[in-house]
């Protein structure tokens, strides 16, 4: 059985987890057909970390492609983690805050009424049909060990969205319509789906780079949430 898969959006936060993973990178870098080295190699051997792209589709549609890969290898994969930077919902985590996953949510799969939000479980639409439905839970034993690698975390739901928040009515009705959600960010849903169709266990870490609300780059912290998650990867080993 091969070891981790870290799958992140983009390069950028590959790099940073690859950073914070204390053994020697591979020593020639190059990619293997079952993904299980990245093109710039992993940075420890137990943990391979790939970008696969940046929403729940590609996300979801890579991971499962390493997965099978993986597997049609004989070295299938023990665990998938999505990880990453995230919009932090305000008074629920800090910005530069750490987040772990207690389940990943796709909040925008259902339909607009003029009552509101229809989630898509509401529409008539089988659990069989959406993956098992619109929530993935964590898996308890590999949340547990990150938690107790990350005790400063704070854990609730991560939300999956389509479409970045980026107004105050839209923020608010995110808020109440999730009041246990801790932030949001585009890929952990459907990398949880592919973990779950192939029978692997899944989680979601994060780090703050913005408080959710109106799009407000100066309210950015990039650096800081980059060099959160580099000191979260070490949880990871």
């Amino acid at each position: 059985m091969t070891g981790l898969l870290v799958v992140t959006a983009v390069p950028a936060e590959a790099e940073a987890i690859r950073a914070g993973l204390t053994a020697p990178a591979a020593p020639n870098g190059t990619a293997s057909p079952d993904g299980t080295a990245s093109s710039d190699g992993t940075a420890s051997p137990d943990v391979t970390v790939l970008p696969v792209g940046v929403g729940p589709a590609v996300a979801g549609a890579a991971t499962a492609r390493l997965l099978a890969l993986a597997e049609a290898a004989g070295r299938p994969y023990r665990a998938v983690v999505s990880a990453g930077i995230a919009g932090g919902f305000v008074g629920r985590v800090a910005v530069g805050g750490t987040v772990l996953a207690d389940r990943s949510v796709a909040a925008d799969l259902g339909a607009e009424s003029p009552a509101g939000f229809i989630p898509v479980e509401d529409l008539g639409m089988p659990p069989e049909l959406l993956g098992g439905g619109r929530t993935v839970p964590a898996d308890p034993g590999l949340l547990a060990r990150l938690r107790a690698a990350l005790p400063g975390a704070t854990v609730g739901t991560v939300l999956t969205v389509s479409t970045v928040t980026g107004t105050a009515a839209s923020t608010a009705a995110l808020a109440e319509r999730h009041p246990d959600a801790v932030a949001e960010a585009m890929e952990g849903y459907g990398v949880a789906v592919a973990a779950a169709q192939a029978g692997v266990p899944f989680a979601e870490l994060r780090t703050v780079s913005n408080p959710i609300g109106p799009r407000d780059r100066s309210a950015w912290r990039m650096r800081e949430a980059f060099a959160a998650l580099t000191a979260a990867a070490a949880a990871l080993q």
